[in-house]
């Protein structure tokens, strides 16, 4: 027996689907990602925290969802522990799955974190509306009416980022990842290239640790109510220790030196968004997940944009000239793919290693 819900954007538009997933009422930013697979990595990506995601793929659900398996006590496969979005949207949502590693169907996954679906929805024609007029609030409602509710006041890193120090690997570079929302796929990243990683929340004093490295992972929401990450952060820019920064984290680097950032109308949501290498003719396919970038015009002298968004010409990086600081808006260990920029771990370690030695010489 199918029920119907209701997707209300708050400039009035009422759609009718019916529901799988809970039968629930949510509401928050509706924003879409035009990604054709990899909705396990996108629901449980901390990003899309307080979002109602749109899949613009128009089928859903018909490889189920995998089963848990960890690596380093991390998940194997998903991007976090949980389900972030606050409500899923898709034209045609598969009652049947069929996949080797499927434990589960992606509408009982949802029911296990009391997450509403909606499906039925012309998620093409919704898209061009949030195209055209950009990310709406908006609601799924079951039974019970809600009112509309904007995630983007609250401090959405605070929610997501973990309570306590957690270490990861014995290798021979000491990392410090600052939690704002991190996705797993970093973490592995990590551990594949011989580091020890220790993972702090959002708002600890990690000046006070001894470090090589310097991380600041990707998150949702506002990057401005981060001002303890910040603080902190303006710190670690007075010394020489390579920081590399992925997404939030580049928000939270330009404004850290002094830039600014502001929202996007719509954000980046998607696995191919092509970027190009300032300077050069060279260009990458990204994977994305934002609704904030730095604004380089407000950037110090001393710092240049580093990649460029070919859609809309945005700032999908930053660097320092003379210090090794570099970040990037996109996702270079995007699970789900692609992988092109990848190369960026290893990069950064390897200014890690360049700055060991200096300081040991």
């Amino acid at each position: 027996m199918t029920q119907t819900v209701k997707l209300i954007l708050e400039d009035g538009t009422l759609i009718e689907g019916e529901s799988f997933g809970a039968y629930t009422s949510a509401a928050g930013e509706v924003v879409f990602s035009t990604a054709m697979t990899g909705y396990p990595e996108n629901l449980t990506d901390p990003s899309f925290a307080g979002q109602i995601l749109v899949l613009t793929y128009p089928m859903v659900g018909n490889y189920g969802v995998p089963g848990e398996e960890l690596y380093e006590s991390i998940s194997r496969i998903f991007e976090s522990d949980k389900v972030h979005v606050a409500g899923l949207v898709v034209n045609y949502y598969s009652q049947e799955h069929s996949h080797w590693h499927a434990a589960k169907s992606l509408g009982d996954w949802l029911k296990e974190y009391n997450i509403p679906g909606i499906c039925g929805v012309d998620t093409r024609l919704l898209t061009k509306k949030l195209r055209e007029q950009g990310a709406l609030l908006g609601k799924i409602v079951a039974e019970e009416d809600i009112p509309m509710h904007d995630p983007n006041l609250e401090n959405l890193v605070a929610q997501v980022s973990p309570a306590g120090v957690q270490h990861y690997g014995h290798g021979q570079h000491k990392i410090v990842l600052v939690d704002c929302g991190t996705k797993t796929n970093i973490i592995r990243c990590f551990l594949e290239r011989d580091v020890e990683l220790i993972r702090v929340p959002w708002d600890y004093d990690f000046t006070q640790l001894d470090y090589d490295g310097l991380f600041l992972s990707n998150g949702p929401g506002d990057p401005k109510m981060c001002q303890a990450t910040i603080g902190h952060l303006q710190k670690a820019l007075q010394q020489d220790k390579p920081i590399f920064g992925i997404c939030l984290g580049s928000q939270l680097m330009g404004l850290a030196a002094g830039g600014d950032t502001f929202k996007l109308k719509y954000g980046h949501r998607s696995h191919n968004q092509p970027v190009k290498l300032t300077g050069t003719q060279r260009s990458y396919i990204t994977s994305q997940n934002h609704g904030y970038a730095v604004d380089p015009t407000t950037l110090p002298s001393e710092w240049t944009m580093l990649f460029e968004n070919l859609n809309d010409g945005t700032c999908e990086g930053i660097q320092h000239q003379t210090k090794p600081f570099f970040s990037t808006q996109f996702h270079p260990e995007a699970a789900g793919g692609p992988q092109d920029t990848e190369f960026l771990f290893d990069q950064f370690l390897d200014e890690v290693e360049k700055y060991k030695q200096a300081s040991n010489a």
